[in-house]
């Protein structure tokens, strides 16, 4: 594109005109860069290119509109058609494809993708032919994605014992803070231990840090995270296992170690077959479970109600920000995850919990079997 085969020619008036266009500078700015086109046109499209900062393309297409169309055809940009393209899909065919987007897909196929959805409509003969880029665009208008989910744990509707658990846990998150019956979150994960295979190759300026996708399974741990919210405190412990006497040995910690002067514990658990009195009968001896029992105040969080617990938001943040990445032992999870817990303790980071009991009462009304309006 050096020598261009539209060759222009300004007259004296053009040339005048043009520069007093560039000069005034009140006309719009593709207009203004397409009269500076022109007083450079006796250059090749490249330099023009770079002189005036656009594609060589847009210098050839001035060119070509000015040769054939004349000087106010190259100025100002064409005008549209009065009668525009109609829209491939009216306001019925956008329903269509919303329900398609939103119903099982095909047999063989675990989602819907743009060309299937294009395919379907036309199938169905709703359109005769229709893009990709409109499918897309339809979509994208309508908030609708197909080709992502979110996993949640859904929550029964109408059940009784769930509303029961929920509100239980959430009056005891709406108590003032008080050293002497700390609120304790408590919830537990596996954790995978992956060793390296082969060595990475670190990162170096322009080339990502590169992995082998092959590792060596050493095994599962468990960690159990306790955590006052606010307190601003939290402990992660790794276990090799998580029985009961493991979870009971935990609990005994918290008390007699990290909250030895509580008059009690009030301690938010989940209701694993694992968190339960008994296993304290089957860990200690009988007056040692019960002392231990004493100074305990035991609150489920109902099924599916997971999301209650705010120790699993504490997990979900040990996950992202320590164990993304592959722990090759239990010795070196244990030295990570300490680390982790010194500096985050030390950081004072806390969670600001904001459902209550009226907001779960406004905002889940379907979880509850009667509900009073207000």
């Amino acid at each position: 594109m050096g020598k261009s085969k539209y060759t222009v020619t300004l007259t004296d008036d053009q040339r005048s005109f043009l520069e007093a266009l560039v000069h005034r500078g009140k006309s719009s700015a593709s207009t203004i860069r397409h009269a500076y086109i022109l007083l450079h046109a006796d250059k090749p499209d490249p330099e023009v290119a770079e002189l005036v900062r656009c594609h060589p393309l847009s210098v050839f297409n001035v060119r070509k509109a000015f040769v054939t169309q004349g000087l106010d055809a190259a100025l100002h940009r064409k005008l549209r058609d009065e009668s525009p393209t109609p829209r491939k899909l009216d306001g019925a065919g956008e329903a269509r494809l919303i329900q398609i987007a939103c119903s099982k897909p095909p047999d063989g196929r675990s989602r819907w993708t743009l060309q299937l959805l294009a395919d379907r409509l036309v199938e169905l003969e709703i359109v005769d032919t229709i893009s990709v880029k409109t499918v897309e665009r339809t979509l994208k208008k309508n908030a609708l994605q197909p080709h992502t989910k979110k996993q949640w744990v859904i929550p029964p509707a109408e059940n009784g014992n769930f509303v029961a658990a929920m509100e239980d846990v959430l009056e005891v998150y709406q108590r003032p803070f008080d050293p002497e019956n700390p609120v304790i979150c408590m919830d537990e994960q596996p954790i995978q231990l992956h060793a390296e295979v082969r060595e990475p190759i670190p990162a170096q300026p322009g080339h990502p840090k590169k992995q082998d996708y092959e590792y060596r399974r050493n095994g599962v741990a468990c960690g159990f995270m306790f955590t006052e919210p606010l307190g601003l405190w939290r402990r992660i412990a790794i276990s090799e296992t998580r029985t009961k006497k493991d979870w009971a040995h935990q609990v005994q910690h918290l008390l007699e170690v990290d909250y030895p002067d509580a008059e009690k514990v009030i301690l938010v658990c989940d209701n694993l077959n694992t968190h339960v009195p008994g296993a304290f009968y089957e860990t200690f001896p009988p007056e040692k479970a019960r002392n231990l029992l004493n100074r305990l105040e035991i609150h489920h969080t109902p099924k599916h109600g997971s999301w209650l617990n705010i120790a699993e938001i504490e997990l979900s943040v040990l996950t992202r920000q320590c164990l993304n990445r592959r722990i090759p032992t239990i010795e070196a999870l244990r030295v990570e995850t300490a680390t982790w817990n010194r500096n985050r303790n030390q950081a004072q980071k806390g969670v600001d919990w904001q459902l209550t009991t009226s907001d779960a009462r406004r905002k889940l009304k379907r979880l509850y079997p009667m509900i009073l309006e207000s």
